[in-house]
């Protein structure tokens, strides 16, 4: 079951992070370009609300089964370990965090600007808060 959710978890990162960035590049745009907020624009926030969520559920039950994760809490010394067990999952929370107080702010502004800026704002903090914490040696 590890090895099939470690897996699952590195290859569901590469569709969790395409679409974040796409919702980022999205909102920036529309920022930029001072669009109207549409329907369109909320499905793509949305899905990427939904990418990082699943992405989460996968990476905590993973942390739990893991050996590189809960187990391995108290080996701080060990710079890979502290990556895997503290900062990677510590710094992705915060991340989604963030993403989902974006989605849950866009809901209650009246302007299409102010979405796209909320959007901007919160989905690009925890886009690259996920990027800086990716243990990029054990994912490529």
């Amino acid at each position: 079951m590890y090895e099939f959710l470690k897996e699952f978890h590195s290859g569901w990162a590469y569709g969790a992070l395409l679409l974040l960035v796409v919702a980022v590049v999205n909102a920036i745009v529309g920022l930029v370009g001072k669009k109207e907020f549409t329907a369109k624009d909320r499905k793509i926030a949305i899905f990427g609300l939904i990418g990082t969520h699943t992405q989460l559920l996968i990476g905590l039950i993973l942390y739990f089964v893991s050996p590189l994760g809960f187990s391995s809490l108290g080996n701080m010394a060990d710079k890979a370990l502290r990556l895997t067990s503290l900062e990677h999952p510590l710094m992705n929370i915060i991340a989604i965090t963030l993403i989902t107080v974006g989605w849950s702010k866009h809901k209650k502004l009246t302007t299409s600007e102010s979405k796209f800026k909320t959007f901007t704002i919160f989905y690009t903090l925890g886009l690259l808060l996920i990027l800086s914490r990716i243990p990029w040696s054990l994912w490529i």
